[in-house]
């Protein structure tokens, strides 16, 4: 099936997929490549050197400028605007444009306002009205001027993981991440105080070689967006409260932890976030190894490519 073009709409391209759509009042340059089964909207314009994947929406109102990409199955709302230059002057052009890339399935709302140089990860979200100042990770739903992040794509949130175990004995709960586990440990209480323990190899299923402090963190941020490859990880938020994402490839599950007497355990080859910290967060992390920096995967493709791996392996 051959493009569709409308009688006023104008696709200079020679380069656009079977089944595109381009409306009314559109214009695509010359040079712009778009790809099969895409809806140009009504007064859209597309320049030069954008790159459209298969099956992306682009709403009315909308310019892609030089520089866009777009992968497949992108959802681009009324009014969005993008932008490939921090210091616009008129008639004065940058050696090269900015690259803002809006990987596979991700959305953009309506009148977001995306800076130059920007990545919007796979299957994120960028809510009405945005104003994106930094890269958005993947299946992160941000929102706000500027924009932060309140939240992740289908991630199953339970309640709270106190709640969820044993309140008068130490558990251990299986959650739906592959071996990502909760764990209640043993707390004693009596009129001098309260006193929180765990035995490694125990209640904590590893001997940690390794610890650290997470505390101060401005509530804008986040922390983790990784994975180990060999190390396994226990977060236990000893003050304050913190939620945590934990993501295996195919299921995603977040705890927001609000006591000292629950821990979360994170094995190898799972994707992990800490985020919306409490002024008085401190969060301790056990760790079975010492730091490694090529241990890390710090990117959710290669991190998605590793885990094949292991099914592969399997």
């Amino acid at each position: 099936m051959t493009p569709f073009v409308h009688p006023q709409g104008i696709c200079e391209s020679g380069t656009v997929g079977d089944g595109t759509r381009v409306w009314a009042f559109a214009h695509v340059l010359p040079g712009a490549v778009v790809g099969a089964d895409c809806n140009i909207c009504d007064h859209t314009f597309v320049e030069n050197d954008v790159v459209l994947g298969d099956r992306v929406t682009v709403k009315p109102g909308v310019q892609l400028y030089d520089g866009f990409r777009a992968e497949d199955d992108v959802f681009i709302g009324p009014n969005a605007t993008f932008t490939n230059d921090r210091f616009p002057r008129s008639k004065a052009y940058p050696d090269a444009f900015l690259r803002t890339v809006v990987r596979r399935g991700a959305s953009i709302g309506a009148n977001a306002t995306i800076l130059p140089g920007i990545e919007i990860g796979e299957r994120a979200m960028v809510g009405a009205g945005s104003v994106v100042t930094r890269a958005v990770p993947s299946h992160a739903i941000v929102a706000g001027n500027p924009a932060r992040i309140i939240g992740y794509v289908d991630s199953v949130k339970e309640a709270p993981p106190g709640d969820r175990l044993d309140v008068d004995a130490a558990g251990v709960l299986q959650t739906t991440v592959a071996g990502v586990t909760l764990h209640r440990l043993r707390t004693s209480t009596d009129m001098r105080g309260s006193l929180t323990a765990a035995e490694f190899g125990g209640a904590i299923p590893f001997v940690p070689r390794r610890t650290f402090l997470v505390f101060d963190v401005p509530s804008a941020e986040v922390r983790g967006e990784h994975a180990h490859r060999a190390c396994h990880q226990f977060l236990v938020c000893v003050a304050g409260s913190v939620a945590v994402l934990a993501d295996d490839g195919e299921h995603r599950e977040e705890f927001t932890l609000t006591r000292n007497d629950v821990g979360v355990y994170l094995p190898p080859l799972v994707w992990g976030v800490q985020y919306k910290y409490s002024p008085d967060a401190v969060l301790l992390v056990l760790a079975s190894d010492p730091y490694d920096p090529d241990d890390y995967i710090r990117e959710y493709p290669a991190f998605l490519a590793a885990r094949a791996g292991l099914a592969g392996g399997a």
